[in-house]
């Protein structure tokens, strides 16, 4: 095996609605055929952002108007192994085309209809069916009532994911509670991830558990739920988290916010030079208004998890 890391850009190029554009590899290409996110090389000495621009001018024709840095993930290959430097182009000029006589098609990562797809894609096609935006609950404060009006007015919005986190309830008015949210939120397609509690969300049928820090640093593997995610302060949180194989991390606090009274922000510029790399989707906690969403992205973040912004609109999380 070639143990060479090849430098790589790829590129998420999406429209409004969610599609993503993927090529297929040409003909006398390794693996010709293949349906793989657009990209290539980085030239040696070139800046990620110049080299992604160059590959989609040169592969699609089109001039890059704004593209945002998302995961990192190193693959190998028998011919080569390749760090593949994702980017989200949500803005460009020109009309896609293959200038390489290659096959393009718009796809949804809820109905992919090409195959085969480059084995590396995988892991990048789930992190694809996350949201934007992550809704922490806060019945504690909220009251119970007011915080389910809240989710059901939400659902009907658009929201697809949700953590139940209720620190000051009782064992067993978590367990109720949790149950309703799961049954509301089910009909919408939205999924559920309980705090910590990692038999909870298997008793109740949960869509996957969200680990606090400490839990990160002593659990061996990685719960066996559908999906899983983590809280992260630090760079080494935020490894550690990757190695055990969550789905998505939460990093932050990045601004002051009332949940954390005693934690000290990172600032955006801190929350770059974290996630930045990350081989998974890193969503931006602490202060967060929906406004933020953009500057996350710029920022390296795959979305933003809000509590009480995401139940009240306008204040920080």
């Amino acid at each position: 095996m070639n143990t060479d890391l090849v430098e790589v850009v790829a590129a998420v190029v999406e429209q409004p609605d969610g599609r993503f554009l993927l090529a297929q590899r040409p003909a006398g290409k390794v693996y010709a055929g293949y349906w793989e996110f657009p990209g290539g090389k980085v030239e040696p000495g070139e800046p990620l952002p110049a080299a992604l621009a160059r590959e989609l001018h040169e592969e699609l024709g089109i001039e890059v108007e704004s593209a945002d840095p998302w995961i990192v993930r190193i693959y190998a290959y028998a011919h080569a192994t390749v760090r593949l430097n994702f980017f989200r182009v949500r803005a460009w000029h020109g009309e896609p085309h293959g200038k390489e006589q290659q096959q393009l098609v718009w796809q949804h990562v809820s109905a992919i209809d090409v195959a085969p797809l480059l084995p590396a894609n995988a892991p990048v096609l789930r992190a694809l069916q996350l949201p934007f935006e992550y809704a922490i609950t806060h019945a504690g404060e909220m009251g119970e009532a007011q915080q389910l009006r809240a989710l059901n007015e939400r659902l009907a919005q658009g929201l697809r994911l949700v953590q139940v986190r209720e620190k000051g309830m009782q064992a067993s008015a978590l367990e109720r509670f949790a149950g309703t949210v799961i049954a509301t939120a089910r009909p919408h397609g939205a999924r559920v991830l309980i705090n910590s509690d990692i038999a909870l969300a298997e008793r109740l049928g949960a869509d996957g558990v969200h680990l606090t820090a400490a839990q990160l640093a002593r659990v061996e593997r990685r719960p066996r739920l559908d999906w899983c995610a983590a809280s992260c302060h630090n760079a080494d949180e935020l490894a550690r988290a990757a190695q055990l194989g969550v789905d998505f991390a939460l990093l932050g606090p990045v601004q002051a916010t009332p949940s954390h009274p005693g934690s000290t922000p990172i600032g955006w510029d801190g929350f770059a030079a974290i996630a930045r790399g990350a081989s998974v989707p890193v969503f931006a906690l602490g202060g967060m208004k929906p406004d933020d969403l953009k500057t996350a992205w710029r920022r390296g973040a795959h979305g933003i998890a809000m509590v009480r912004a995401s139940w009240q609109g306008g204040a920080g999380a």
